[in-house]
């Protein structure tokens, strides 16, 4: 695996799942693959969970750590190609990519999606930039459409915690005030897709995901009927895509509550964080029927899985 921006850079998805619980097992046993080698962490947004859960996996497989919050720390970074640079952006990401890859081994990049124009965001501009320049293997911290670390995060977490062959999991829209990206939800149905699970996506009108994210799932409308019976619950909030960007509902009913986990077959609830509570889920849920912390943790363990396979092709 040269790099990590996509599914589609995945040779094996199940294999990776099982390198993840591999090192989760073991995290010093490859110390020896990141000795003297570094990688650059690079934030344009905010993150919590992304920022610890990376450096940490890449300090367990030896690796040195550079971190810089893009236009903060640095200078903003122009991406588009033969423009004339007399704005705010004193740097272009030609220059900048290559020179942080004369530094690092490994770069690591989150940048969202600005929810305005969906074709610039689904060109994943930023990502395809550094891997064009940069001249080293690039990892997707999450970006415009995907967050790959996140996806094979909440695959581990089903694994370790199902009680089935074959889990019925469930991807459901939950109410927000602000528009969010359709990153997370995107790329957990990429993910699962890749698996014999049992998969239903659910979602107001309006609502319905990029087709080639959905692919073979089965989307209904009505949320109660989607739930019945399911192993997991995932809840995540995304704005329109045929509308892009915007806030089409706030219905509050969406919620999970713990009736709505009372349909399911002893469900558990799964949420990518930062989740708000009581207007997405409720303090019941996430308290007595959720696993949020340990599918938390896991990112931990999909971050060294995907370095340790970049540092083992090396």
């Amino acid at each position: 695996m040269k790099h990590f921006i996509s599914l589609h850079d995945v040779d094996n998805v199940q294999e990776l799942v099982q390198e993840g619980i591999r090192q989760k097992a073991n995290r010093f046993a490859d110390q020896a693959l990141g000795k003297n080698k570094t990688i650059g962490l690079l934030f344009f947004n905010q993150s919590l969970r992304t920022r610890l859960s990376t450096q940490k996996a890449a300090e367990n497989l030896g690796m040195n750590v550079l971190m810089m919050n893009v236009g903060q720390d640095s200078w903003q970074l122009e991406m588009e190609d033969g423009v004339i640079m007399n704005g705010d952006k004193a740097e272009h990401v030609k220059e900048a990519a290559a020179v942080i890859g004369s530094y690092c081994d490994i770069i690591a990049v989150r940048a969202f999606a600005g929810l305005k124009d969906r074709d610039a965001d689904y060109k994943e501009i930023v990502m395809e930039k550094f891997r064009q320049y940069a001249g080293v293997p690039i990892v997707n911290l999450e970006s415009a459409t995907r967050h790959p670390c996140q996806s094979l995060a909440d695959l581990i977490t089903i694994e370790e915690f199902k009680k089935t062959a074959r889990p019925k999991v469930v991807l459901t829209w939950l109410p927000h005030f602000k528009p969010l990206p359709q990153a997370v939800a995107n790329s957990f149905a990429e993910w699962v897709n890749k698996t014999d699970y049992e998969f239903v996506i659910t979602h107001p009108e309006g609502y319905d995901l990029a087709p080639e994210m959905v692919g073979n799932a089965k989307v209904i409308y009505d949320q109660n009927e989607a739930l019945k019976g399911a192993d997991f619950v995932y809840g995540k909030n995304w704005s329109s895509y045929t509308h892009y960007g915007q806030v089409l509902s706030q219905d509050p009913s969406w919620m999970i509550t713990k009736e709505k986990m009372d349909l399911t077959n002893n469900g558990l609830f799964m949420h990518c964080l930062p989740v708000r509570r009581n207007l997405k889920v409720t303090d019941y849920v996430l308290d007595n029927q959720s696993v949020v912390i340990p599918q938390a943790a896991n990112r931990e363990w999909s971050a060294q899985a995907v370095l340790k396979t970049i540092l083992a092709g090396m």
